[in-house]
């Protein structure tokens, strides 16, 4: 009864789970152990991925993300002790997962660290410029670094990331290339308040050795009590409980009907916007030649052509009729489809029985409302799913722009009164496997 009940009422009149807000927790609470190494855009909190997966599965089940993002639902997992699978389309996001989920033995990190900060310490008293030089050789930048960094920052920056490139130990390597990915904003030209890509010419400089050090220090504590946390099977099998890969949502690394649940945050329909925010250490590491053929990986643009499917909702349709046959009407068109499609793959890899748990939300575009939650709801139950339980809730907080331009439908400041919320409220979809 109860779940027929849930299959027949709108979603917007479900009443919040204000339990599920998590509104008690503060920041650091939130950053516990990995998950504050680095500032990713609208990643769900680590408590409520921890719920879902405690809720739903069992010690030892398969937990997968398939936008995993900064590898939250990964991380969650094997603290869980569940095997974690996730991933990413986004080079910058499987780095960062992996090392957020790697351990690394405490002393052998903070030694390698020392070696480092004693020979940075070295270049910068007396060795620099010849060591630029070499690194200049070694490091190829695309022009646009110059478009974001001042040339004395950006050599200084050139000169830390040769030598991280130096390390051996591949995981340690990886550690301090995520340290020197935070640090970019910071070091840059990039307005610190904005997640937009907009230039401050009159930001304070910060000194990138400086900046490193600090935030090495920082993570390399982190660290410590991820390992101090995790179970001696785990740490000494992560390659059997832990797999992240840098490919498409549609392509999971899973056998058929092996896991026992998905949890995910995908991406809205204007995804391509995360790769702004992304592309900073995306051109320092050469993920990124044209910013708009990196766009075109991201789900649902319009920067992309793709074969016109049955999109198997209703409600979703009569969105895209509603937009038009104009840029947004594509955007939003491509997004349902290709999320159809990863909703397959999932069907494909769970268990019967096996539950995906999807955390989205609704938005506005030129004046219509997207609604992602029914459309996604729908198009489970046409590809066969059912509900087993859907949570509304509060979001005190994502770092994402708050507020949308009715008209246009685009990210702007927040000071408009006639601006609207984009993400007051989420849902949270779970649903199950026939």
């Amino acid at each position: 009864m109860i779940r027929t009940k849930i299959q027949i009422k709108k979603l917007s009149e479900i009443p919040i789970e204000y339990d599920w807000s998590f509104s008690d927790k503060t920041i650091k609470d939130t950053a516990y152990i990995t998950h504050g190494y680095y500032t990713y855009p609208a990643k769900f909190i680590p408590q409520l991925v921890s719920r879902i997966i405690r809720q739903n599965s069992q010690d030892g089940d398969i937990i997968i993300d398939p936008f995993m993002g900064s590898g939250t639902t990964v991380i969650e997992a094997i603290v869980n002790n569940r095997i974690g699978i996730g991933t990413d389309i986004n080079e910058i996001a499987v780095l960062l997962a992996k090392v957020k989920s790697t351990p690394i033995e405490y002393k052998l990190l903070l030694n390698e660290f020392s070696n480092l900060i004693l020979k940075l310490n070295s270049k910068l008293n007396g060795e620099f410029d010849n060591e630029l030089l070499k690194a200049n050789e070694h490091i190829k930048l695309p022009e646009r670094v110059d478009y974001w960094f001042k040339p004395h920052i950006k050599n200084k920056l050139l000169v830390i990331l040769f030598n991280i490139l130096k390390i051996e130990n591949k995981d340690i390597q990886d550690f301090f290339l995520i340290t020197f990915s935070q640090i970019l904003k910071s070091c840059s030209i990039w307005l610190q308040k904005s997640v937009k890509p907009t230039r401050d010419f009159n930001k304070k400089e910060i000194d990138p050795f400086y900046k490193f050090e600090l935030q090495a220090k920082k993570m390399i504590k982190k660290h410590e009590s991820f390992n101090n946390i995790l179970s001696d099977e785990v740490k000494n099998n992560i390659g059997k409980f832990r797999i992240v890969k840098n490919s498409d949502a549609r392509q999971i690394p899973c056998e058929n009907e092996k896991a026992t649940l998905i949890v995910t945050s995908p991406p809205y329909v204007t995804s391509y916007e995360y790769a702004d925010l992304h592309q900073l250490p995306s051109l320092w590491f050469g993920f990124l030649d044209e910013l708009s053929s990196f766009r075109k990986k991201f789900i649902g643009s319009s920067y992309r052509e793709r074969k016109l499917i049955d999109l198997k909702s209703f409600i979703a349709d009569k969105i895209v009729n509603e937009l038009g046959n104009n840029k947004k009407g594509i955007e939003v068109r491509n997004y349902f489809a290709d999320m159809l499609e990863s909703f397959i793959e999932m069907k494909r890899v769970l268990k019967k029985g096996g539950r995906a748990a999807i955390v989205i939300g609704n938005t506005k575009l030129k004046g219509v409302e997207i609604l992602n939650a029914e459309v996604f709801k729908e198009q489970f139950e046409n590809i066969g799913f059912i509900v087993h339980k859907i949570i509304k809730r509060e979001i005190p907080s994502k770092m994402l722009p708050s507020t949308r331009d009715p008209k246009t439908g685009k990210f702007t400041k927040a000071n408009n009164s006639k601006n609207t919320l984009v993400y007051p409220t989420e849902y949270i979809l779970i649903m199950e496997k026939i």
